[in-house]
């Protein structure tokens, strides 16, 4: 089986790649963009994508939708450094067949990989557990924005203006401000400063769980 591995960190890729090699009858290919990832998928049809949410020159939720364009039955296991619910529920709901982050273990990304190459899916049991509650629970405001919403909130989380931000997700910068509006009044935050700052708390959250073990 072909595996495509799609992050813009060559030691993740890397670190991935020595995983997969240990696995019978896996070859990998890399990309280190969105834009190359959607290329060499064309190009290489592999039987599985392991796709990083944080892509410099795109969304990995649009990389994700894109890659289900060019093949409806694509079999895509999300690998993100965000362990919070609201970005695994937003990955299955685009069509991600499997959910893990990047500070679970080695042998667990191992099963992951091998559970979703068989069609199964895959979530991390953590973010499985937390997924369930959260679904019965109106207590978290993210859950009321929408995927490109999310997006803009983990892109200033990430330090990127709104000029960046319109760039990367290929959107005018009229549309990024206005939906900045509609997320502070949805989050309850007055100023763009607040938002940045809770987009910021929202990354060393995750990144402060991102202990890679491969």
């Amino acid at each position: 089986m072909k595996v495509l591995v799609a992050d813009d960190h060559a030691v993740v890729r890397e670190g991935v790649r020595r995983l997969l090699a240990l696995l019978p009858g896996v070859s990998v290919c890399e990309a280190s963009s969105g834009r190359e990832a959607l290329a060499v998928f064309r190009s290489e049809r592999p039987g599985l994508v392991v796709l990083d949410l944080n892509l410099n020159d795109a969304s990995g939720l649009e990389i994700l939708r894109r890659l289900l364009i060019e093949d409806k039955s694509a079999r895509v296991l999300v690998l993100s450094m965000h362990t919070e619910p609201i970005y695994a529920a937003r990955a299955l709901r685009a069509g991600a067949r499997g959910y893990i982050s990047k500070n679970a273990p080695a042998d667990e990304l191992a099963a992951a990989v091998r559970q979703v190459a068989r069609g199964e899916p895959y979530v991390e049991p953590e973010i499985a557990e937390q997924l369930a509650v959260t679904q019965f629970s109106a207590g978290d405001p993210l859950q009321q924005l929408t995927t490109r919403e999310v997006d803009i909130v983990r892109l200033l989380g990430e330090g990127k203006s709104l000029e960046a931000i319109s760039e990367t997700l290929g959107v005018a910068y009229k549309t990024i401000a206005n939906s900045c509006s509609m997320i502070k009044a949805k989050l309850g935050v007055e100023r763009t400063a607040d938002l940045i700052r809770l987009s910021f708390e929202m990354r060393v959250r995750a990144t402060s769980q991102d202990h890679r073990t491969f």
